[in-house]
């Protein structure tokens, strides 16, 4: 899909990923709608960009999930791209995982994508197709995981929901993707569900935000499976 004149919706997007993919998709000449939970920062974001409309969201609340695609469609008559980047991290060790802490990063990164996929299929159908690309995770295709079980569960749900959404929509011309990024440079660690930021990992330095914006976009245009952003040396030779 080419994204020029395209209306992109892009989740979590006061910050990081979200912000990042929001300035390219821009570039590209998309029609933006922004969401994310930080009114001040997506009315910043918005301003500079000059092209988008800012719909205050909480992924984990479906009402507010249904009134962000409806101002989609309201203000642009539906959605063409749709980008799950919102999400939220859990860093502790399996034994010390709270049940509270792991069902609300659940209900943000997985309940709140699967509803937004199931409300924008039917209107991307009805425009022709369209693109929705899925932001997981890096530890869930690494071949060695520590603390992070919780959060890699969570988006490992994710990822079989992508694959699964992907096959189910292919004949309606809607391309399902997924993109696994590495470590970020982004707030991600400074606003865990639960824990600390895990140690660095020797001899691979942190993406910035922009290279994963790129493959996003990228997964776009092409409407290609995955994009995989884990250095190969990391990753599980099964997955």
């Amino acid at each position: 899909m080419d994204i020029d004149g395209k209306v992109a919706l892009v989740t979590g997007a006061s910050s990081g990923i979200g912000e990042s993919t929001a300035r390219a998709a821009a570039a590209a000449g998309a029609k933006l709608v922004l969401a994310a939970r930080r009114a001040d920062r997506l009315e910043a974001l918005a301003a500079e960009l000059g092209v988008a409309v800012v719909v205050v969201t909480d992924m984990r609340d479906p009402e507010q999930i249904r009134n962000m695609i409806a101002v989609a469609v309201e203000r642009h008559g539906g959605v063409d791209v749709l980008v799950n980047n919102a999400g939220q991290g859990l860093h502790v060790p399996v034994e010390q995982i709270q049940l509270d802490d792991l069902r609300a990063i659940v209900e943000l990164n997985v309940y709140g994508p699967l509803l937004a996929m199931q409300l924008v299929a039917p209107l991307m159908r009805a425009r022709g197709g369209g693109s929705i690309v899925n932001v997981s995770s890096g530890t869930t295709r690494l071949a060695r995981t520590v603390g992070a079980g919780g959060y890699a569960a969570s988006k490992a749900a994710l990822n079989m929901l992508s694959r699964t959404a992907r096959n189910e929509l292919a004949d309606d011309g809607i391309s399902v993707s997924t993109v696994y990024p590495f470590v970020t440079e982004t707030e991600f660690h400074d606003v865990l569900r639960a824990g600390g930021r895990p140690g660095a990992r020797s001899g691979f330095a942190a993406d910035p935000p922009e290279r994963v914006a790129e493959a996003i976009l990228e997964l776009v245009r092409t409407g290609a499976e995955e994009a995989l952003l884990v250095p190969e040396q990391l990753r599980d030779a099964v997955s």
